[in-house]
């Protein structure tokens, strides 16, 4: 009986480790046959090359309104928002103290006049008595130069006039053109001080139904870009709309900063339903070229790189030219494919030339499959035997 039982444990036993073998070479025998890498097809379809860019709206003509002279500020007629005409009244400074000016102005001109018509009644009677021999040459030249003196003296009183009066008129703060206000930047009873600078006391905007966005490009993509050239933005307030702008100008005034060189693109957009607002951020995206049904591959397969030693052709695959290059499976060994490339919109390629054609399998990686399978049938290996 114990010798029967020992008999049915070896054949046990046996069958297995038979098991155990058959379940081995399956297995190799599969992972031999399971594909190493990750392909895509070589196929039609359109491609568009864009350059992408971020840009501020602003309306197309701001206007800074400032005052000329210093004072309290007395009265204030237009709010955010409001619409104003060319001339309108916008604020008023306190008058007091620039009236006053103007009062000893005028008063300095009337006493300054009534000097020189004194002066010219004492000149004409010294002709007379020059001419009768009473004073000589001397003396009327004297008082000639009086009458001179008399008569700046009422050309600078006119003057100080003209300028007070003229002072008074800049207290009445008014509107430059037709437009809306955008900023009001002074409030009933503020200081302002036009010493050194005109302090800004409102911002309008000739008309928000056309608008520009101001647009830094970077000096690797300006060389594309063209006046009239079409482009289309979005902005964050309304991200399912898309919104279509035309360039202006290309400004070639420089911006440098931390070595990086930006140019200043201006785009004319039109805002006829007012969706858009100035400060707005504008994503755009220039429309550089367009292609229509064009061979093109993923741009996974021209950043691949076969990590074997040797490609099928037996050169190493990554210096063996310097042009572009693609793998497929030839023997089971990637085969490199020298190509020449147009445009790209980032995820596909366009295909000039190259032993490629439509439906033609690419490798644009490896799988990591068989490294994990390879641990995994060697560690139960160990464990059975």
């Amino acid at each position: 009986m114990t010798r029967l039982n020992f008999r049915n444990k070896s054949i046990v036993l046996l069958i297995i480790l038979l098991l155990g073998a058959i379940y081995g070479y399956t297995s190799k025998t599969l992972e031999s046959g399971k594909e190493e890498y990750r392909t895509k097809t070589v196929d039609r379809g359109d491609i568009i090359q864009i350059i992408s860019a971020n840009g501020t709206l602003t309306p197309v003509e701001l206007v800074n309104v400032g005052t000329q002279v210093s004072g309290t500020v007395f009265k204030i007629y237009v709010d955010f928002n409001d619409q104003v005409k060319t001339g309108q009244i916008l604020a008023e400074l306190d008058p007091a103290l620039l009236k006053a000016q103007l009062q000893q102005s005028e008063a300095n001109l009337k006493s300054a006049q009534a000097t020189a018509r004194n002066a010219a009644s004492k000149a004409a009677r010294g002709r007379t008595l020059l001419q009768k021999g009473f004073i000589s040459n001397e003396a009327l030249d004297e008082i000639e130069r009086e009458l001179d003196i008399a008569h700046a003296q009422v050309a600078v009183s006119k003057a100080n006039v003209e300028r007070d009066r003229a002072n008074l008129n800049y207290s009445v703060i008014r509107s430059p053109i037709s437009g809306v206000v955008v900023a009001r930047d002074v409030n009933v009873g503020q200081t302002v001080a036009a010493s050194f600078q005109t302090p800004i006391l409102f911002q309008i905007a000739r008309d928000l139904r056309q608008m520009q966005i101001n647009i830094s490009v970077a000096e690797a993509d300006i060389g594309q870009i063209h006046a009239d050239q079409e482009i289309t933005f979005t902005v964050d307030a309304f991200q399912e709309r898309e919104f279509t702008a035309f360039v202006k100008q290309i400004r070639l005034n420089p911006t440098i900063q931390e070595n990086v060189v930006t140019y200043n693109v201006v785009a004319i957009v039109i805002n006829d339903d007012g969706t858009l607002l100035p400060g707005m951020t504008a994503n755009v995206r220039f429309i550089v070229n367009h292609k229509n049904a064009v061979l093109r591959v993923p741009n996974a397969a021209l950043r691949y790189k076969p990590s074997n030693t040797m490609s099928a052709s037996g050169i190493p695959p990554a210096r063996q030219t310097r042009q572009p290059q693609l793998y497929r499976l030839k023997n089971n060994i990637p085969a490199p494919i020298n190509i020449v490339t147009g445009i790209t919109d980032g995820n596909y390629t366009e295909i000039i030339s190259g032993d490629l054609k439509e439906g033609d399998e690419l490798i644009i990686g490896d799988t990591a499959g068989k490294k994990q399978n390879e641990s995994s049938i060697s560690n139960f290996r160990f464990r059975m035997f």
